[in-house]
């Protein structure tokens, strides 16, 4: 078993992590940026390394601070949670030149997986259904219309090394083609240091539906079913819950079966996410694969009753599965709010400040994943999600009561929220009456 895991990260995964560690018998180091000299991940660590100034380039994504901190400390691991470094291979093959085990698949895997031209490709192969598009990269406008006219509009034009819903527009016509042909790719350029593109026919108000991995070192790979993230902003996720209502037993086990293939196939160990995109006539096509734990791992946890986080350090230890698929049930239904500090009037800018109140709601099945406490002063700094609010529920309209519950219960005061803005969202009838897809917030803001 790791003895000794440096988590580098911040906010409520850092804690989460330090949790899990806790209750193994794991020693932590957290690192910190001078921003967070009073950060909750720090003081639940054993031990603290400051890595840097605010800036994410000059602290938590250092990749010089954060290895000098882990080889300082005795670190046997590396936990990167989610965003930041945990996508980032040449960290991922640093950490495995120099002998420090990186919690999460080959440096290798996440290289190929990140390229989404390339991820689309090695899926293809895998037997996994892929939405009609470029063999590949696509270098000119020329090539785009020539496709397009193939797969007929509409389209979208995607960044190879994109994420979090950066670098991606939808073109209805050969106009709209043209014009944000050379905006994606800038895009692509600023966010990713890497302006390559692909293009695919776009289906229009799918849901995204992705499926759990679990995948150890032996070769063992099991899935824990799928997670429903089709209530999305700007291609960013609000709201999760599983299992979906548009998810028959037999779908899921067809989807289940097809990325546990396609894994073994690919030879991927740790966790990770196959994401796919469901069409009105339950058809799905492969989206993208992320190679990392997912910020709405938490439900999947509620239903299945099986730590995530400790799997992974259990996986990167050598350990083998202890599940079979047929050990796997899935009990009642669970739902995940992401509260963050934006105001949704302001077009969801982002409120840095102190919180001078808080009152977390509580209950039965009722869990709070969050960093955040009274006095607690948000930097302007990162991203702008504060807590997690997830339920469980014997089903799915128990979990709609019981969300709306905890977010009336919960009280930030000194800064602004998403609370009301999710409570929103619950009451809507086509939500409750599970008719929605992924244009539904942008017809409803």
């Amino acid at each position: 078993m790791l003895k000794k895991v440096l988590i580098a990260n911040r906010g409520e995964i850092a804690v989460r992590i330090i949790r899990a560690c806790r209750e193994m018998g794991i020693k932590t180091v957290a690192v910190y940026s001078e921003a967070d000299k009073n950060a909750l991940h720090k003081e639940l660590a054993d031990e603290a390394v400051c890595i840097g100034p605010a800036t994410p380039n000059k602290s938590y994504l250092n990749v010089k601070a954060i290895i000098e901190a882990a080889c300082l400390k005795g670190c046997d691991s590396i936990h990167p949670g989610y965003g930041f470094l945990s996508e980032n291979s040449s960290f991922a093959k640093i950490c495995d030149e120099i002998g420090i085990k990186f919690i999460g698949p080959s440096f290798k895997m996440i290289e190929l997986m990140g390229n989404k031209s390339k991820a689309k490709e090695t899926m293809k192969n895998a037997n996994v259904p892929v939405v009609a598009g470029s063999d590949g990269l696509i270098y000119t406008i020329a090539e785009a219309l020539k496709i397009a006219e193939k797969i007929k509009y509409p389209v979208i034009l995607k960044a190879s090394a994109g994420g979090g819903g950066k670098g991606i527009r939808v073109a209805y016509n050969e106009e709209e083609l043209k014009k944000h042909y050379e905006i994606v790719k800038q895009e692509a350029k600023i966010s990713f240091n890497d302006d390559s593109l692909y293009i695919e026919k776009f289906i229009e108000n799918p849901r995204h539906i992705e499926i759990q991995i679990l995948a150890d070192e032996h070769g063992n790979v099991i899935h824990l079913g799928e997670r429903d993230c089709t209530i999305q902003r700007k291609n960013q996720k609000v709201l999760e819950e599983t299992p979906s209502a548009v998810i028959s037993d037999k779908l899921r086990k067809k989807m289940g079966d097809i990325a546990v293939n396609a894994i073994k196939k690919i030879g991927y160990s740790n966790v990770g996410t196959i994401e796919f995109i469901v069409d009105k006539n339950k058809d799905f096509y492969f989206m993208e694969m992320n190679t990392r734990v997912q910020v709405e791992h938490p439900i999947t946890e509620a239903i299945t009753g099986i730590d995530i986080i400790k799997e992974q350090l259990k996986i990167a230890s050598g350990e083998k599965l202890k599940y079979k698929q047929e050990d796997i049930k899935f009990t009642g239904h669970s739902l995940e709010a992401r509260i963050n500090a934006e105001n949704p009037n302001k077009n969801f800018m982002p409120c840095a400040g102190e919180i001078k109140e808080l009152h977390i709601p509580g209950g039965n099945g009722i869990r709070i994943d969050t960093a955040v406490y009274p006095g607690y002063i948000i930097p302007p700094n990162y991203d702008s999600m504060i807590a997690k609010v997830i339920v469980h529920g014997k089903d799915r309209n128990e979990s709609i009561a019981k969300m709306k519950s905890a977010l009336a219960e919960f009280v930030i005061d000194g800064i602004d929220t998403n609370i009301d803005f999710l409570y929103d969202i619950l009451e809507e009838k086509d939500f409750v009456d599970n008719n929605y897809d992924t244009s539904f917030l942008s017809k409803k803001i």
